[in-house]
């Protein structure tokens, strides 16, 4: 279909050669690998994202073989101006389903199209189109269970993993962006928190791997527990579509209860972008209006210590310092953080969400925004807002031993389980013997939390009754 034309292969959110359905519109033509730093786009990005893509973006060129062409500009005028340079006629590239994104796409299809461009976009980021998966009347699903039981059950199969395409790599004659100089930051933190990861195809791979032999066997029980190896830690390479879901849908083999489970976490996923589709201003309001009303507090510095992990709750403190050391915080902790913020703190959700953004590696504004709105209460299929997780509680239960905690909380080492998750109630004696002093070596409680709890639950209970 493509003889004697070239092509341009737009990556975006798809930084991978494997199971690349937009790649393979372009079978067998002379392809020009493109990548553009689109500023619009850069600057709703935060730094663990760009770290991150700074990473991919080599591991790209290098799979293919130094011939990643790296742009920087609006896509308007950067794409027409290299096809014009290359005479290509085509263009793919892989969709996207945020607002500004899709709204960039369509102006796009639409521009070169004047121009006799053809310009294809398809499906390589989600098992479902989000307008797929519906209730048999056609209207959307708001609670994530039967969007999952009976929606996603009913809709097709979720498409089988390609093979690499192939395609003629052309050289680019354009000289690239310096994308170093655009995405990294000048400090030292990019070297500390990539430590342990490996951003690209090849490192998508190999952590995957490493999950179906040693994690998923526990999978069900064991994701809930920081300090077990029982996740796939794969959501960054997700994130950046260097492995597709359809890889590992597939690759989870015959169904078991772990691997059903893990299947029910990616249709999670799913349900984020259903949610996004149809509600394209979930990203900054409430799903829930009455929410509008919610006397949340305006404290820079509780939002600060949140951020810097020095609430003197340990279990926050941990997560919170897991994250700014790793880009990555476990899925249990981030759930008692983002309680703690919206609920003891009472801090309004989007500025959990803003943090996240910025310092997670797996940032993703469909799963990021939902998830948060859920813990809020203010999203489709919520936990009540009366759902207040207690940190001593939740660190006792899913890290009895204290071995996560210690970990990023090393100046409490020395206590004993009993007294780890809530310090400021342990003997004289025992706190002098472990080296803590409150106040000092580590922090006293930023709030009571029995206080803190009913003070949240009387501003809900002061909310108009809409939904």
């Amino acid at each position: 279909m493509h003889d004697n034309t070239r092509h341009i292969h737009w990556f975006r959110n798809d930084l991978r050669l494997l199971d690349n359905p937009a790649l393979h519109l372009a079978q067998d033509a002379e392809v020009l690998a493109l990548y553009i730093l689109d500023p619009a786009e850069l600057s709703q990005m935060g730094e663990a994202s760009k770290v991150w893509l700074c990473q991919s973006l080599d591991a790209l060129n290098t799979s293919l073989n130094g011939r990643l062409c790296i742009q920087s500009g609006v896509p308007a005028k950067v794409l027409p101006k290299l096809l014009g340079d290359y005479q290509a006629s085509h263009v793919s590239w892989t969709r996207r389903y945020d607002p500004q994104g899709m709204a960039t796409d369509i102006a796009l299809k639409s521009l070169l199209a004047e121009q006799g461009v053809q310009a294809k976009s398809v499906n390589g980021s989600l098992l479902w189109e989000p307008w797929q998966v519906h209730k048999p009347d056609g209207t959307p699903y708001r609670v994530f269970t039967p969007f999952f039981q009976r929606g996603c059950q009913h809709a097709p199969e979720p498409r089988i993993p390609l093979p690499k395409a192939a395609c003629q790599w052309l050289t680019p004659e354009t000289r690239n962006a310096d994308h170093h100089e655009l995405l990294m930051p000048k400090q030292s933190w990019p070297q500390q928190v990539l430590a342990g990861w490996t951003p690209g195809e090849i490192g998508a791979q190999a952590q995957w791997e490493s999950f179906i032999d040693d994690g998923l066997a526990d999978y069900k029980q064991g994701r809930d527990f920081p300090a077990k190896t029982a996740t796939s830690r794969v959501a960054p390479h997700l994130r950046f579509g260097e492995v597709s879901p359809n890889q590992l849908w597939y690759a989870l083999g015959p169904s078991t209860i772990n691997s059903q489970h893990y299947r029910r976490e990616l249709a999670w996923r799913e349900f984020s972008y259903h949610l996004l589709y149809q509600h394209p201003d979930l990203i900054a309001e409430n799903l829930n209006p009455k929410f509008n009303e919610f006397p949340w507090q305006n404290d820079g510095c509780s939002l600060t210590r949140w951020q810097t992990g020095t609430t003197g709750i340990p279990i926050v403190d941990a997560g919170m310092r897991e994250l700014w050391q790793t880009g990555y915080m476990h899925n249990r902790v981030r759930m008692i953080v983002a309680s703690f913020l919206v609920k003891n703190l009472m801090m309004d959700w989007r500025e959990g969400a803003a943090w996240f953004q910025d310092t997670l590696f797996d940032h993703d504004i469909a799963n990021n925004t939902a998830s948060w709105q859920w813990v809020a209460g203010c999203g489709a299929d919520a936990a009540p807002y009366f759902r207040i997780f207690n940190p001593v509680t939740q660190g006792k239960k899913f890290d009895g031993t204290g071995v996560y905690t210690r970990r990023y909380l090393p100046e409490l080492a020395a206590l004993p389980d009993k007294h780890l998750f809530a310090p400021w109630e342990a003997p004289a004696h025992v706190l002098e013997q472990a080296k803590v002093t409150l106040g000092e070596t580590y922090p006293h409680p930023i709030v009571d939390l029995k206080e803190s709890r009913l003070r949240a639950l009387d501003a809900f209970a002061s909310l108009p009754k809409i939904r």
